[in-house]
């Protein structure tokens, strides 16, 4: 790894050293000097002076005093000539490190640009920062919010070291020396790996040592079994290895008297559907030690959550839970549950405020997948945390239906899987244009051919017939059939899939079923509150010729649960249909502007905002649509869109004379 030159270099793996041109700088005994330098330097954005006090001293006489002491020392450390990095403004505390060294954050950086994409080299210079824990030998007495901040920090980093190691020894010669002493650097750190206790093993068998390989598999039988876990797969694993890799007459007796166990419930294999583990909030209100608060509260309902949306593999709730009673980090938890993603997150109440920080973590890549803070005012516990709930497990479901989108979509065609097949298709059907959604509905056909019991697959494959008949891309009539047909597949799959439900809604909805299709909606947002798609499809069924206010207030709520959201465009145009019902011109036109600048909106958006724009007298405006509308369909009339929508006679009288306005009556 290739490092322009640096001023200063602040190394916090190991004992905390700051150095100037390469000679390392006498740093003051101060303990909080230190931890303050290290907060400030991983802090994203500038600290308010009062959280400081709180994070180092215990209320001494003077803690602003202190804190003030301690900026100075910093300052003489840190600050050079014509280049202030302490920087104080108001109330708050930044250092700017930017033109620094620090290792912590050029692992950070690597990790979040992806390390599966890195050469050896690179895994070898990353590796060779992790010279120590994070921080240390700093723990500091008395202060246990500090605390708390280390030791999730030292859990992450100890996950990045890992994840780095999986990846090095990925990457070198099977046998080897350097691949043999990156194996047992990355048991040292993660013991309950499964994977790298199959890495050993395989390489073990590589060279030979059959005998080394038993006793291996003997001892590592005997640790899992001891904390519970199923040692099963790594006995098939060895299995594998001896029938690829010896002649009968090498094989000695094996492990496989060990006693038998019952299902194991806390270990999963990525067969289809995306793993989760969610483990426990910390609570850091509550005395040390203190459990079953609100914080748990919140990840069980999490958990619960996510369950109902049908389509991640979620492990339950015990056994997240008995691993951090265990002291098992989310991290460490992730890859002993052999799960893609952990969720780990706090809760803080301060005053009639709460607020949760979260984050989702790709377990073996050890990247930051999404993170958030949410902060509410706390009126009503329960109500407060429902709400926050909702919105991280909208967020937590668009996120990684976002990553494995950019995962299938780099997958050999050949070689996917069904779940990959249904991603893939994901991918191409937000695109919303014609070619797109053919290689959409393709990929969902393959994905249900894979697995026919894929309720998700059904809906996204009954989408892609919608689109074909909304957009009039085909026959209208056979894509009618075939989206209720689809939809239909999907509800016997899985009738407790919220998606199922969505789809069925939608068709019904082309079909001229309008309170069937409410129905259907309304269900899809009973099973699992926080879906995204089904409170707007409600928003967008009620915009036309339903409730206007409701479409409001649900096209608000989707885009509150996922502001993000493929579908976004969507959102924003049932605001803007709403609002031309109920005669606000002005705001149903800034509202379809919006909806026509998300980059994906298909040409009935363009059209809305044109004729939106001209309701409120701004010609001008409506006019600089024209070329856009043009170039997506150049014999597009107003007509195409009172065909494809159902509007309500007033609202489509106002629509043809928009249109006629500006040229496409």
């Amino acid at each position: 790894m290739e490092f322009g030159p640096a001023p200063i270099h602040v190394r916090m793996l190991g004992p905390m050293t700051v150095s100037r041109a390469g000679a390392a700088l006498a740093l003051p005994p101060s303990r909080k000097l230190r931890a303050l330098i290290a907060y400030l330097a991983l802090a994203p954005h500038a600290v308010n002076r009062a959280h400081l006090c709180e994070l180092l001293w215990d209320i001494p006489n003077d803690p602003r005093g202190e804190l003030r002491w301690c900026l100075s020392k910093a300052r003489s450390l840190l600050d050079e000539p014509g280049r202030r990095r302490i920087e104080t403004a108001q109330d708050t505390v930044r250092l700017d490190l930017a033109d620094c060294r620090v290792d912590v954050i050029d692992i950070g950086l690597a990790m979040q640009q992806g390390i599966d994409k890195a050469d050896p080299a690179r895994l070898r210079a990353l590796a060779a920062l992790f010279v120590g824990d994070f921080l240390e030998g700093l723990e500091i007495g008395r202060s246990p919010f500090f605390n708390s901040w280390l030791t999730a920090q030292r859990r992450r980093l100890r996950a990045c070291h890992t994840a780095v190691l999986e990846h090095l020894a990925a990457s070198l010669p099977s046998g080897s020396e350097e691949s043999f002493a990156c194996l047992d650097k990355w048991l040292h750190l993660a013991p309950f790996d499964r994977h790298a206790h199959e890495l050993l093993l395989d390489s073990l068998g590589f060279r030979g040592q059959w005998r080394e390989g038993e006793a291996h598999l003997a001892a590592a039988v005997r640790t899992f079994e001891a904390e519970g876990l199923d040692w099963r797969p790594l006995r098939e694993a060895w299995r594998e290895v001896r029938s690829r890799r010896a002649s009968p007459a090498q094989i000695p007796v094996d492990a496989d008297a060990a006693p038998p166990r019952g299902p194991a419930d806390n270990a999963v294999e990525r067969a289809g559907r995306a793993s989760i583990a969610v483990m426990p909030f910390v609570d850091r209100s509550a005395q040390a030690g203190v459990r079953g608060g609100l914080a748990d509260g919140l990840a069980f309902d999490i958990i619960t959550r996510l369950a109902k949306l049908r389509s991640l593999f979620v492990i339950a709730q015990g056994t997240v839970f008995a691993l951090d009673q265990r002291s098992v980090g989310p991290e460490e938890a992730g890859r002993t549950l052999n799960v893609d993603y952990v969720v780990s997150g706090s809760l803080r109440r301060q005053d009639q405020r709460v607020a949760v920080d979260v984050q989702l973590v790709d377990s073996r890549t050890a990247r930051i997948v999404w993170t958030d803070v949410f902060d509410h005012k706390l009126d009503d516990a329960f109500l407060t945390l429902d709400e926050i709930g909702n919105r991280i497990v909208a967020s937590i479901e668009i996120e990684i239906e976002a990553a494995e989108r950019n995962r299938a979509i780099l997958t050999p065609p050949t070689s996917l899987d069904a779940w990959q097949a249904h991603h893939r298709g994901l991918w191409h059907m937000y695109r919303f244009n014609h070619a797109d959604n053919e290689q959409a509905r393709h990929f969902f056909e393959m994905a249900v051919r894979l697995d026919p019991t894929f309720s998700r697959a059904y809906a996204g494959l009954s989408f892609t017939h919608w689109q074909t008949a909304f957009q009039r891309w085909g026959e209208q009539g056979p894509a009618i059939d075939l989206a209720f047909e689809t939809a239909g597949q999907g509800l016997i799959a899985d009738d407790r899939d919220p998606a199922a439900h969505w789809a069925m809604g939608r068709a019904l909805w082309l079909r001229g079923n309008q309170d069937q299709s409410l129905t259907e909606l309304r269900s899809a947002v009973d099973l699992s509150p926080n879906f995204a798609l089904g409170h707007y499809t409600l928003g967008f069924v009620d915009c036309q010729s339903g409730d206007a206010e409701a479409a409001i207030g649900a096209s608000d709520y989707s885009r509150h649960l996922s502001p993000f959201d493929p579908l976004l465009f969507g959102m924003l145009a049932v605001r803007a249909l709403a609002l031309v019902r109920l005669g606000r011109l002005d705001e149903a036109a800034g509202w379809a502007v919006k909806a026509a600048a998300r980059p994906n909106a298909h040409v009935h958006i363009l059209a809305i905002a044109a004729c939106c724009l001209a309701m409120a007298g701004r010609i001008d405006e409506a006019l600089g649509f024209l070329p856009l509308l043009r170039k997506a369909a150049p014999s597009y009339r107003v007509d195409d869109l009172l065909t494809a929508f159902r509007l309500t006679p007033d609202a489509q009288a106002l629509f043809r004379e928009a249109a006629r306005r500006i040229g496409i009556g």
